[in-house]
């Protein structure tokens, strides 16, 4: 599947009125996953400690919390990527809201020992946050203020409701058809259809360097018209060796061999049952589709299964280049890793949301690039630099391969 990311591009420059429509959509898809694990779990909403992991009830009033800090108690958001962080905030809609949601405040591990506000109370929390983002967007777009918050919000809401699903597979938790209608288990991919790909010795400008629709001028770190992550700028031009790359990721069918061969470890939510590869699918087991990307596949396991096939990972550059030039480079089931570790391009400078990128650069991990089937459409563009530790299998991550 290629992936037509016009959505992507377009959400980037959303105007007011279709980042309210966006907003909402979203916030219909939180709540939809909320309602799932209430099902699955009960008000309570217990999950055992993982490093992988967020209490739910925590998850759920965090995207809340984060929307409202950076819009409505955010006195300095017409400022755009030029707020002070720091500047003091009014109050908002429930007293220790800070002490509760504030992740860069709030140490993992002590999440779970948080007197959480109820379910009942999170939801009220939601909608009264919710409706005051919405009303203020209207305000300010008859202003004509920096929307840059809002677009943020958005996209961190989407970032956590496919943090959601990827919980939910590893909590066995059911969701609803519309949430997993497109997944890479049901989605294979054609036997004969791998292609190499030859890509001549070229130059490319890696990071966000799109101009704005009907405008004929690169962008600047000036977001006012357009959103851009901080790490995706600046831009600038990386030189590429020819090079050959898989038209497709790695599919299950080419991966496994190498885990009979014992070069690669047995993948996460897969087993051989009576000769027959399985899969538990969102606490169901069902038959592996052999010709569906591998996901769940760690770093280390990608690089593994190169140096038994031959292969090596593609650069974050490489991987770009291909997406935007070659017709026949499929991706979207899944992320791709590659062998770029997530540092900042020189020249970067940290957006109001410091810690976003900040923890990912501080700490040991890889740039992924494209979207899994879980990622919304206004995510899935290939300049975005998707980033996790080596080792971890519980995202819906996958790999391609290039020749060494």
């Amino acid at each position: 599947m290629a992936v037509d990311f016009s959505v992507a591009q377009t959400a980037r420059c959303n105007n007011a009125e279709e980042l309210s429509t966006a907003l909402q959509a979203a916030r219909e898809k939180t709540l939809t996953l909320l309602q799932a694990y209430v099902d699955a779990l009960g008000p309570e909403l217990p999950v055992p400690y993982s490093t992988e992991l967020n209490p739910p009830r925590w998850e759920f009033g965090h995207v809340a919390w984060f929307q409202a800090f950076w819009t409505a108690r955010n006195l300095q958001r017409q400022a755009g990527i030029h707020c002070n962080p720091d500047h003091i905030r009014p109050a908002g809609h429930m007293r220790d809201e800070d002490k509760f949601y504030d992740s860069s405040n709030v140490p993992h591990k002590t999440r779970w020992d948080l007197p959480l506000p109820d379910l009942e109370s999170t939801r009220a929390y939601m909608q009264s946050t919710f409706e005051e983002t919405l009303h203020l967007l209207e305000h300010d777009a008859q202003r004509g203020e920096d929307l840059y918050f809002y677009r943020l919000a958005l996209f961190h809401e989407d970032m956590h409701a496919e943090a959601c699903i990827y919980m939910a597979q590893a909590l066995e938790i059911p969701l609803p058809a519309s949430l997993i209608k497109n997944t890479s288990e049901k989605e294979g991919l054609k036997p004969g259809e791998l292609k190499a790909l030859s890509i001549p010795t070229t130059t490319w400008q890696l990071g966000w360097s799109d101009p704005a629709p009907g405008d004929d001028a690169e962008l600047t770190q000036d977001t006012h018209r357009f959103f851009a992550f901080d790490n995706e700028l600046p831009a600038h031009p990386v030189r590429l060796p020819a090079f050959s790359i898989d038209n497709r990721p790695v599919s299950w069918r080419r991966f496994l061999p190498a885990v009979d061969a014992g070069a690669v470890t047995m993948p996460r939510y897969v087993r051989k049952q009576g000769g027959v590869w399985q899969a538990c699918h969102f606490g169901q087991r069902v038959e592996l589709n052999l010709d569906a990307p591998a996901v769940h596949i760690s770093k280390d396991q990608a690089d593994a299964w190169c140096r038994w096939a031959g292969r090596r990972l593609p650069t974050e550059a490489e991987w770009e280049y291909a997406a935007y030039h070659a017709s026949d480079f499929q991706w979207g089931q899944v992320w791709e890793w590659t062998s770029s570790r997530f540092v900042p391009f020189d020249g970067f400078v940290a957006h109001p949301y410091r810690d976003y990128s900040r923890f990912g650069f501080e700490e040991h991990r890889y740039v992924l690039k494209g979207a899994s089937w879980a990622t919304d459409a206004r995510m899935a563009h290939p300049r975005y630099r998707n980033f996790f530790p080596p080792e971890r299998c519980d995202i819906h991550a996958g790999f391609r391969s290039c020749a060494l």
